[in-house]
């Protein structure tokens, strides 16, 4: 089911699949909430409530004119969302930048995350900007001849086309390029402490072939960082669109280890 909620200026929408443990699995740039529909249906039977938003001002949720859409603002909204769907206590799964937003999450508010898993993230300043720049330097006027350039660098699966479709034509392409010229790397390079002191579990899976984030340079640090194993999956930098049977099979085995209280210290 597809639900649009209103948070704080912002409409996001968001599908609600299942019942049980709330899941927020949240995509990166220049994804889209469908990202995770080949993972989605692999997860039926885990006693989870999986919720799949589009970030703030991506695919079909709508941002607050003139505001920032950073990863710092939608760590926010989706603490937001989560208050409004009634949820106090969520196990994060976020891919690319996404995966910042996640990191602010666990920072700030420990005590509503239940577990992280990070998949193909940033870490520290490591966001990949290089392979974003020739988007935050597009030329609005020419906004509708930047998705067919996105679709030939990128897509070269049938899935990873649908995750694109959101930025077709004008529309899409000014979306994309303001999403792009809000990403802000330092976001995260001041919370490497308090997610060094987080007791949240946490897991990074990482695909062998990611030639945005660099498995030893991004993901063997962040590892180590969160506490976490560190799972290598057959695929490039979009795992759960490359490889959605592993990516799934590894998060089923995520959830059935999660406790279901966390013991904070004082």
């Amino acid at each position: 089911m597809t639900r649009n909620i209103p948070v704080r200026g912002a409409t996001i929408a968001v599908d609600d699949v299942g019942e049980g443990e709330p899941v927020l699995l949240l995509h990166g740039f220049p994804a889209t909430r469908r990202l995770w529909s080949h993972v989605v249906p692999l997860l039926a039977g885990t006693g989870t409530r999986l919720l799949l938003p589009d970030l703030v001002g991506y695919g079909d949720s709508e941002a607050p004119e003139g505001a920032r859409i950073d990863m710092a603002s939608q760590a926010r909204w989706m603490f937001e969302l989560l208050d409004r769907l009634d949820v106090e206590r969520a196990t994060l799964v976020a891919h690319d930048v996404g995966s910042a937003a996640a990191q602010i999450m666990l920072a700030t508010s420990p005590r509503r995350v239940r577990g992280l898993v990070v998949l193909d993230g940033v870490f520290e300043g490591e966001w990949a900007m290089g392979a974003v720049e020739s988007i935050q330097k597009w030329d609005p006027a020419e906004a509708s001849r930047l998705f067919p350039v996105l679709v030939r660098r990128l897509a070269k699966t049938a899935p990873l086309r649908e995750v694109l479709g959101a930025y077709e034509g004008e529309r899409g392409g000014l979306r994309l390029i303001r999403a792009a010229r809000d990403l802000e790397p330092r976001q995260t390079e001041s919370i490497a402490e308090a997610l060094r002191a987080s007791t949240v579990p946490a897991l990074v899976l990482w695909g062998e072939h990611d030639t945005f984030l660099p498995l030893a340079t991004v993901g063997r640090p962040l590892a180590a960082l969160l506490q976490a194993p560190l799972v290598v999956l057959p695929g490039g930098h979009f795992t759960p669109s490359d490889c959605p049977a592993e990516v799934s099979a590894e998060l089923r085995a995520f959830f059935s280890r999660l406790p279901l209280e966390i013991a904070w210290g004082d």
